[in-house]
């Protein structure tokens, strides 16, 4: 509910504060006094696109300050918690015009954003009028206006979740559709590739031994004859060996004359015999590792060019040839059993399909019940309204499946029997169209949920006792809520709960704009004003009092 309205230097406004109350508010004044601008200006504190030049002239900038209780439960607590603002019981939105045109808001003292306010004011104010194209004469909201009517939330969130299925069978199935298509396209060059790899077999580590292998192989040539000749020097019977035996033997043979003498060299020698021996094995080992068939070279080096090439052509590490034969196999794995998965995804999207169609054609029954219930509700609120002739239509027509359903919702309407039905904005007239949009209202509000409905001159063009029967309507939206009304009519005047009275004043050359509470004698001059005119006469003021007496 929107509790205070504290206008600065905005317009022909210098400094307004207001209070409203639960009920019925009802702003009334001579044309051009400026209940516009108070609009203006709540308008804009609520970060709704309009006027740029509010800022009053001479000012610095312009300020409006709005304050709204916030029940337990009430929506804009989800946008707050959404923006990272603690919400309280107590709402504050302040706006700052400067006279260069910059804008700046807050809310609960934190800074935010013009979308901030927009998503906040969808929450706490509705605003309605001849041209309310924000709301009831919107053709793209009437499906939501219905759902809500016939409390359809069930319905349209079982369609919403058999749509999101359905979505995400069907991008399941066409991406399966993309691999399997870009799968074909190279399933010569898999199947060709992974022969290729399987013939060859490359083994890890195996390009660095075969590279070792040959390098040896070609050494071979080059350095097995030095070491053949060691070999020979080593141990053939002129060697190294044999004449350290022969040495050892004659030493051997002697020594019992020569005492301890000889015990140190024949001892030394026979170390050295062993480690000769040692020496030789080494070298004939390294013979037999350089011993090979010429051919083997050969085999080694085409092993080994091959599997540089395979590595080569598809551009991977030799080591990594094997793990990308593997790759390439489960590619022709999943070609080969994509056929099968296509056919499992187009049954999931058949099945999804099935769900989805039914739940939205359980919506299409639920929505044709409720616009039945609308059609009758509104033939009711008509009739008061003295539009007792004129029929209102909720037509359900198809289109194009979406997560909503199928079904495109219009509001439209006859407003002589036998006339041709069509949207309200295009048939009725102005009075007419007035009466229209608040019988709808009162049949689409269930419960205002903390909403502050304002209705801007939506009496205008009628009057006697069809002003009365708008008044009550608009009455009877008000309990338990908060109307806010701008008007014309002293019927509707009348009936308010709170009267304001918005008048315009010339003060040292200044024009301005006051809004003053009315209390009981100065709301019946005011009523007075509005049946008689600017001279209030004693009949005036009799007829102002039986209407505000009921």
């Amino acid at each position: 509910m929107l509790r205070g309205l504290d206008i600065r230097d905005l317009l022909i406004i210098d400094r307004l504060e207001l209070e409203f109350q639960p009920g019925l508010n009802v702003l009334t004044g001579e044309t051009g006094a400026g209940k516009s601008i108070l609009l203006d200006s709540l308008g804009f504190v609520l970060g709704w696109r309009g006027r740029a030049d509010l800022v009053r002239a001479g000012a610095e900038q312009g300020e409006v300050t709005a304050v709204f209780d916030l029940a337990d439960g009430h929506p804009a607590r989800a946008v707050l918690d959404e923006a990272g603002i603690p919400a309280e019981d107590e709402l504050v939105l302040r706006r700052i015009n400067r006279a260069d045109g910059r804008k700046t808001a807050w809310v609960n003292d934190r800074r935010v954003s013009g979308d901030v306010l927009r998503a906040l004011s969808d929450t706490l104010v509705e605003l309605h009028g001849q041209q309310d194209d924000r709301g009831l004469l919107n053709p793209r909201v009437h499906r939501q206006l219905l759902d809500e009517f016939g409390a359809l939330g069930p319905q349209v969130g079982a369609t919403r979740a058999a749509w999101r299925d359905l979505s995400r069978a069907t991008k399941a199935l066409d991406q399966a559709r993309a691999d399997l298509t870009a799968a074909q396209a190279e399933e010569d060059f898999l199947r060709h590739a992974v022969a290729e790899l399987d013939a060859l077999a490359p083994a890890p580590g195996e390009d660095a031994e075969l590279d070792s292998r040959r390098r040896l192989m070609q050494a071979a040539e080059r350095i097995g004859e030095d070491i053949t000749k060691a070999h020979q020097a080593l141990s053939s019977g002129e060697g190294a060996e044999a004449r350290m035996g022969d040495a050892l033997r004659w030493l051997e043979a002697v020594a019992d004359q020569a005492g301890e003498a000889l015990d140190p060299p024949i001892s030394a020698l026979g170390r050295a015999l062993a480690e000769l021996g040692d020496a030789v094995q080494g070298v004939e080992a390294a013979l037999d590792t350089l011993s090979f068939n010429p051919h083997e070279l050969e085999v080694v080096e085409e092993r080994l060019f091959a599997i540089r090439a395979m590595a080569r052509k598809h551009q991977v590490a030799p080591d990594d040839l094997g793990g990308f034969a593997e790759d390439l196999r489960a590619r022709l794995d999943a070609l080969d059993a994509g056929v099968d998965a296509i056919a499992g995804l187009e049954k999931d999207v058949a099945k999804a399909l099935t769900h989805y169609n039914s739940a939205a054609a359980l919506l299409t029954q639920a929505r044709v019940t409720a616009a039945k219930a609308l059609d009758k509700a509104m033939s009711g609120e008509l009739a008061p309204l003295k539009m007792e002739r004129a029929v209102f239509t909720t037509e359900i027509t198809p289109m194009d499946a979406g997560p909503d359903g199928c079904d495109q919702v219009t509001f439209t309407v006859a407003t002589n029997p036998g006339a041709p039905s069509g949207p309200l904005n295009r048939i009725a007239s102005g009075g007419e169209l007035s009466r229209f949009l608040l019988a709808l209202k009162v049949c689409l509000t269930r419960e205002a949920d903390g909403l502050t409905m304002i209705f801007d001159e939506i009496d205008r063009g009628v009057g006697g006792a069809t002003a009365d029967a708008v008044g009550r309507r608009l009455a009877a939206l008000s309990l338990g809520g908060q109307v806010l009304v701008v008007t014309h009519s002293p019927q509707v005047a009348a009936l308010g709960d709170h009267h304001w009275q918005v008048q315009k004043t010339v003060s040292q050359g200044m024009t301005l704009t006051n809004v003053t509470p009315l209390d009981a004698p100065a709301r019946v001059d005011e009523v007075a004003r509005m049946i008689s005119g600017d001279t209030i006469t004693d009949a005036g003021r009799a007829a102002a009092q039986e209407l505000l007496d009921g």
